[in-house]
């Protein structure tokens, strides 16, 4: 580790490394030859699925570093350590980012930091409750990011492939349809998927480059870049077989959205989102404030939704 420190390679501090796509984070730093810690309120979990993950951590030759986000000291000790911070927190932590970014703040020295992203450009969405408070606080971290003078890079993933490909995009459906699929609006809208595997990678490539310095890194690969339609006749011809298609017209999501029970109507109003107002696809990626992972990694052989839908035959 000493050697790829030594080639300039930033030292990558994971916050929320074990959730979903924090996971992917720290295998993705870790490979890709980072000096690599991941700060874990417990170091020996008596879960033994997160005992597990932690394993499989230290087998990569990741440092496992006991702190809390909670806890304001262990926090600062942990990021001087760390030239590059990257959150992973999930929802429910996702305002208390302010405790980072004050602790990167004491710690003075951090060369870039990424808080916990991966979805929707939180800047340029149309969604409706409770989408729309979700997308709000995310907005609210950049700008104290950007108010203490942090450098930072925003990372819009979109759609992660293995919550939104399973079900063909159906909210609460786990497994690819059979016989018939609901379809959110004229389903002629695109959407952008992206597997976790390749959000830890693009993500990574991303701390040391000055690409992306002060930017959003948009994954828009252009073979995930689907509509409800498209996505549905490619599974049908893998399937053999012709689905039902049932189109939901908006005025019946938006009432489902007002009926359901969170986190069910957070994940609806997303989808609204993205499949009625086209959030993934309706702006151009401006230079000003954006950049796109496949154009600035071309080397990376994304998996593409045709191969992700495989998994499922």
């Amino acid at each position: 580790m000493a050697s790829a420190a030594a080639e300039g390679r930033s030292r990558v501090l994971v916050i929320g490394g074990t959730g979903y796509i924090g996971r992917f984070i720290v295998a993705a730093s870790a490979r890709e030859g980072h000096p690599t810690a991941v700060l874990v309120r417990d170091a020996a979990p008596a879960d033994p699925a997160k005992a597990a993950v932690l394993q499989g951590f230290r087998d990569a030759g990741v440092t496992i570093v006991k702190g809390d986000m909670y806890d304001h000291e262990s926090l600062v000790t942990a990021i001087k350590s760390a030239d590059v911070v990257i959150s992973a927190v999930g929802y429910a932590q996702l305002p208390d980012q302010t405790r980072i970014i004050s602790a990167i703040k004491e710690a003075g020295h951090v060369k870039r930091f990424f808080p916990s992203e991966y979805g929707n450009d939180v800047d340029r969405v149309h969604a409706v409750e409770p989408g729309k408070s979700v997308f709000g606080g995310k907005a609210r971290i950049r700008r104290a990011i950007e108010a203490e003078g942090i450098p930072y890079t925003y990372v819009s993933s979109n759609f992660f492939a293995g919550r939104f490909l399973p079900g063909l995009a159906q909210i609460g459906v786990t497994e690819p349809p059979t016989e018939k699929v609901l379809i959110m609006g004229d389903g002629n809208v695109k959407g952008v998927f992206a597997a976790e595997e390749d959000v830890g990678t693009y993500t990574i490539k991303a701390v040391d480059d000055p690409r992306t310095l002060n930017k959003i890194l948009y994954l828009r690969p252009p073979s995930n870049t689907l509509s409800h339609n498209e996505l549905v006749s490619l599974w049908e011809k893998k399937l053999g077989k012709t689905l039902e298609r049932v189109y939901l017209p908006e005025d019946e999501l938006l009432k489902k959205i007002q009926e359901s029970p969170a986190p069910l109507n957070v994940a609806l109003a997303i989808s609204h989102s993205v499949w009625l107002k086209g959030d993934h696809t309706n702006f151009e990626i401006d230079p000003s404030f954006g950049v796109e992972a496949t154009e600035l990694y071309p080397d990376v052989h994304y998996i593409t939704v045709d191969e992700y839908l495989n998994r499922f035959l």
